[in-house]
């Protein structure tokens, strides 16, 4: 589809997915009105601070489990780019409030583009959906899935929803399963924090990062700005019901990202080890990128030094802000 002159709605638009992905909307592609949907719980103002200048962004403060907010939100919209979510530990910790979420949210969301006549969805899935993978690089059709946590049922439910929605109706749209998303507006002060924070929070400190296990679990990194692009792409290109990996195609362990953050920090400490927790219990992630890469034209292109670099550079500038 077209993006230049369009009205694009993007819930989750205050969080580090949705607010990076507005800000290269606004940068390169024209678009007539974007309307942010968001209920500030994680996501955070400061994140769209330059935004909010712009005339073509409209704010609405409200949640997607509200069926009413989200309808007149989606009215009018070309596209809908679905970022609102929980993480995974915050799924486990209170799973009642993520049915809401996750389920009821998301199906709002959908049934809402459905009603108002939305030319294409975009929404956010994962590479939780696999769980423990049998096979590496792991492909799009990998079967069955092995998940076994509360987040990735939630987003194999999402991906069913948008595939029977589109047989139902027609509705067009594009799931990406990203996998190990960093970069600048990471939350910074949130409940569920994330590795890579509490790492550079405890380095900064003058303490070790604490890695949880032996280290040797892999993790598929990928760069905001490259996830951003990746959903613009999914708008831009004439595929529809599909789902694509978003990832760097290079396998990474907590060892190696901890050795890459501690060079990027100029520190000499060395990581300590804890018990490894249970909540997530993937020791490897690998994606095969291809389908991407063939179909939509994605292909990441900022390396992991380059991005924790840049990283590191976003944290030492705003932690002492308060979202």
């Amino acid at each position: 589809m077209k993006l230049e002159g369009s009205r694009i709605l993007v819930t989750g638009g205050c969080g580090l997915v949705g607010s990076t992905t507005i800000d290269l909307l606004l940068k390169e592609h024209a678009p007539e009105k974007i309307v942010i949907l968001d209920n500030l719980v994680r996501g955070s103002l400061q994140n769209v601070k330059d935004a909010l200048q712009d005339p073509r962004i409209e704010l609405v403060e409200g949640d997607i489990r509200d069926v009413a907010t989200v309808h007149r939100a989606t009215d009018g919209m070309d596209a809908v780019i679905h970022m609102a979510t929980l993480r995974v530990i915050a799924c486990a910790a209170e799973p009642r409030e993520a049915l809401g979420v996750m389920c009821d949210g998301s199906y709002n969301v959908i049934e809402a583009a459905q009603a108002k006549g939305v030319k294409k969805i975009c929404a956010a899935s994962s590479a939780s959906v696999y769980g423990m993978a049998d096979l590496f690089p792991t492909e799009e059709s990998h079967h069955p899935y092995n998940n076994r946590t509360w987040y990735g049922a939630s987003k194999v439910m999402l991906e069913g929803l948008l595939r029977s929605f589109n047989d139902m109706y027609g509705l067009p749209y594009v799931a990406l399963r990203y996998f190990n998303v960093y970069g600048p507006r990471m939350d910074l002060h949130g409940k569920y924090t994330e590795v890579l924070i509490r790492w550079m929070d405890r380095i900064d400190a003058g303490q070790p990062p604490l890695i949880l296990g032996d280290g040797s679990t892999t993790m598929d990194f990928v760069y905001i700005e490259d996830i951003a692009r990746a959903n613009i792409l999914s708008l831009l290109s004439d595929v529809e019901d599909d789902v694509f990996n978003v990832a760097s195609g290079v396998e990474t362990s907590l060892n190696e990202l901890a050795a890459s953050l501690l060079r990027v920090m100029d520190s000499d400490l060395q990581p300590e080890y804890g018990p490894e927790r249970k909540v997530n219990p993937v020791s490897r992630r690998l994606a095969d990128t291809c389908k991407a890469e063939k179909m939509l034209g994605f292909k990441a292109s900022i390396d992991l030094d380059e991005g924790l670099t840049r990283l590191v550079d976003w944290w030492r500038a705003t932690r002492g802000q308060v979202t």
